[in-house]
């Protein structure tokens, strides 16, 4: 099992040297910048405010680490996405991201975070792309599940997957970082791959 409750905010890389170098498995969080990554991992620790909800998008421009019980780090990518980045601070993260992702043993499991009301953009396809590319197990946390009818759900859920082309063992795993809905399906595919380890 894993102490959510022993949640420690280790660092922000700005580049490859600053990523941790001891052999834990990392999980990784990515998504848009107003999709709700910092609630949603939030969430999963039922942490308020752990990993910080910004007012404003596109402030996470590091890759943060966080070690939950000595066994595990969440890291949560820069949010992508956002207009009001200069075109040299898109540049710094796309060369961060093409870092972190060609780095050796970073990543033991991926999640993309999306907004189930919408159709994924097309920097959520890219964002699908790099981690589909990587060859590691990656899911969907299709976030703000609370805010659709039951009826829109099916709906929504095929949209995402045909958008991000998924192949059919990636999972779409509906979520509510408000309500909670999900959460224990995503904790336990991330127990899932760290006992695996």
């Amino acid at each position: 099992m894993l102490n959510l409750h022993k949640a420690e905010f280790v660092r922000s890389a700005v580049k490859t040297a600053d990523f941790p170098q001891d052999p834990l498995p990392q999980i990784v969080f990515a998504g848009k910048s107003n999709v709700g990554k910092s609630s949603t991992i939030n969430r999963l620790l039922n942490r308020k405010n752990f990993a910080r909800v910004g007012n404003e998008p596109g402030k996470t421009i590091h890759i943060n680490f966080f070690r939950i019980d000595e066994k595990v780090y969440f890291v949560d990518l820069p949010g992508y996405g956002y207009a009001k980045v200069s075109k040299k601070e898109r540049d710094r993260w796309g060369r961060l991201m093409d870092e972190y992702f060609a780095s050796e043993d970073t990543m033991t499991l991926g999640f993309q975070i999306v907004d189930i009301r919408h159709k994924p953009t097309a920097d959520d396809v890219t964002m699908a792309n790099w981690f589909l590319q990587t060859g590691m197990p990656f899911a969907i946390i299709a976030n703000k599940h609370d805010k659709i009818k039951k009826s829109q759900l099916e709906g929504s859920l095929q949209t995402i997957r045909e958008t991000l082309h998924l192949p059919e063992e990636i999972p779409v795993i509906p979520f509510s970082a408000e309500k909670g809905t999900g959460r224990d399906e995503v904790l336990a595919l991330i127990l899932d791959h760290i006992s695996n380890e």
